[in-house]
């Protein structure tokens, strides 16, 4: 599975993928992630990706120009003739674990991280396949959002955590009541500074260990 990520701060994802299931997927090619900087899609000497609202307003929006260029430069060199172009905005539809399921199923991703006051109306109308959320607040751009959307897909895509079945127990990845959220855990010394481990636990009895973990 192939992400392209579009930015005007690409130095942002330097060592972010580096490590965890994503390192792996990369190591293992079956993860590729490519950085684009918007910047090398201009043509001025200063290279500029915004400019004022018209209508007036406050902030700066991304001009339509480079983001409708660095969209076909991505689409021209990749071996998927139609990569899935995601928007990372505050008015997309929430991200969900049932969503990056889906998302994982497809080979590449086109991500555009917003900046400012967002992007020219163009650009969605026209390249964008599909807009997300990632919450209900506010950041300062689309790069931490792109983290934790190729994070959540990532662990989701076939050889990439090498026990598929952790994936099926994880907190809302029950396909039957995503509201489900993982159980309490406990690890050694059986009792530390008073607090000891449920005694269900060192049963050895794993019908009623099952049993316990469920009703948490």
């Amino acid at each position: 599975m192939t992400f392209n990520i579009i930015t005007i701060f690409p130095f942002m994802f330097d060592g972010i993928f580096d490590f965890g299931v994503v390192a792996k997927g990369v190591k293992s090619d079956l993860l590729k992630i490519n950085i684009h900087n918007l910047r090398d899609f201009t043509h001025d000497k200063h290279k500029i990706v915004d400019d004022r609202p018209f209508g007036g307003g406050a902030g700066m929006v991304l001009k339509p120009e480079p983001l409708f260029e660095a969209v076909e430069f991505i689409k021209s060199k990749s071996e998927n003739e139609n990569p899935h172009v995601i928007y990372l905005t505050p008015q997309g539809k929430k991200l969900t674990q049932e969503k990056c399921e889906q998302l994982s199923k497809m080979e590449n991703l086109i991500i555009i991280c917003g900046r400012y006051e967002g992007i020219d109306q163009r650009i969605r109308d026209n390249i964008v396949d599909e807009e997300i959320s990632v919450g209900d607040y506010v950041l300062s751009g689309g790069e931490i959002p792109a983290m934790t959307l190729i994070d959540a897909i990532s662990r989701l895509v076939p050889g990439v955590i090498k026990n598929e079945e952790f994936n099926d127990s994880e907190s809302f990845s029950n396909k039957n009541d995503r509201t489900k959220l993982d159980y309490k855990v406990y690890t050694r010394p059986e009792e530390f500074r008073g607090h000891k481990v449920p005694e269900v636990l060192l049963s050895g009895n794993h019908a009623e260990i099952k049993k316990a973990r469920e009703e948490k």
